[in-house]
């Protein structure tokens, strides 16, 4: 009784193992391969077309800061800015150009500093207008920054949502680059033979062929200019080594005969040396 107990027992265990190793062959024939997908968002950056705005502003400029000293010119302003404001700003701008005024202008300059779209169909115009205030036989010009909010509907029309609004403009900067200064790293002889080099360049460069810079110039890095300067002279030329190149940083005077004035040009550039030859690289 023990024996055939035993028996089963083993039986068992080796029908067990039968049906582990069957399973396994299977769950291997049958297996499925898990790809794990990475999905990239491309986002394209839209380039807005600013030419409408910048025509429609500068239109509406044109009647805004020009008028006469008579009722019929202002009369005609009012009824030509009804084709760029909405109504409220219509009804704002009621009289702040008197029939009576002393003065008339008209517009001799305008410039558009910049456009930021503020939010969808919206953008932000800012600007300069120059205006030539007659009064009398006395005249003056004044220059004035302003900005506008104009709106853009679905189908391309535009109307100015906020009335001209003073404001600034960008002034120079105080910022002044590192002067480059010589590290001592190229001889006087090597110098000398730069120097030279730089002189014969640049006085056939306004008037050298693409072909005829080959010879001084690798491709690309500076494009004929087709001009009858005359050089003049080097001006202030630093040269420092960086291995088997030198890199320069000078400019360059010409004078110009047809506005008979001094064209200086700065340059920054890498030459190298080719047996007893110097070449502009970069």
């Amino acid at each position: 009784m023990k024996v055939n107990t035993h028996k089963k027992t083993v039986i068992a265990l080796w029908v067990l193992l039968a049906v582990s190793f069957l399973f396994a062959v299977y769950k291997n024939f049958t297996a499925i391969d898990i790809h794990t997908v990475h999905e990239t968002k491309v986002i394209e950056e839209q380039i807005l077309d600013t030419h409408k705005i910048e025509n429609f502003v500068e239109n509406f400029a044109e009647v805004y800061y020009s008028w006469g000293q008579s009722a019929a010119s202002i009369d005609n302003r009012t009824n030509a800015l009804k084709g760029y404001l909405t109504g409220e700003l219509q009804a704002l701008n009621v009289d702040t150009v008197r029939k009576d005024i002393p003065v008339s202008s008209a517009l001799t300059d305008f410039q558009i500093w910049e456009i930021i779209e503020e939010k969808e169909q919206h953008y932000q115009v800012t600007y300069t207008v120059e205006q030539r205030i007659t009064e009398g036989e006395s005249g003056k010009t004044v220059r004035s920054a302003y900005q506008v909010t104009v709106y853009v509907d679905g189908s391309g029309n535009l109307t100015i949502i906020q009335n001209p609004t003073i404001t600034s403009i960008p002034i120079k900067s105080g910022y002044t680059p590192k002067a480059v200064q010589s590290d001592g790293t190229v001889d006087s002889i090597t110098t000398e033979e730069i120097n030279e080099f730089l002189t014969t360049f640049f006085k056939l460069y306004p008037t050298a062929t693409a072909k005829e810079l080959t010879y001084y110039v690798n491709e690309g890095v500076l494009k004929p200019v087709g001009k009858e300067y005359i050089f003049s002279e080097l001006v202030s030329p630093v040269y420092n080594r960086n291995g088997n190149q030198v890199n320069a940083s000078l400019a360059v005077k010409y004078l110009d005969n047809q506005t008979m004035t001094t064209q200086v040009s700065q340059f920054d550039l890498v030459l190298e040396k080719n047996g007893e030859n110097w070449k502009i690289v970069k």
